[in-house]
């Protein structure tokens, strides 16, 4: 059975309820890749606007602003390069 896709504008979000948040958990996701590296993502949410539209089941549709954050882990050294020396002069 095919989800029915509800149409956003502009004017939608504009007239979107921002709704307050309080973080319970944020987890990260852990991916290991082909080359052998292993990334680590996590999704900070910013905000939250609740929208006066709603999916066919009747629930509420939500808008975020989100930022990600991203670490690699155990990269393989032949996928690095050498650090470039500090631009900041030592004392």
């Amino acid at each position: 059975m095919a989800e029915m896709q509800v149409q956003i504008t502009p004017q939608d979000i504009i007239e979107g309820e921002d709704v307050d948040f309080q973080e319970e958990t944020e987890h990260w996701n852990v991916y290991k890749l082909n080359d052998g590296t292993t990334l680590k993502v996590r999704i900070i949410v910013t905000a939250v606007k609740r929208l006066k539209k709603f999916r066919p089941d009747g629930d509420p549709l939500y808008i975020i602003q989100s930022q990600n954050v991203v670490r690699a882990l155990n990269v393989p050294a032949s996928l690095k390069m050498r650090p470039k020396p500090s631009a900041t002069p030592t004392a």
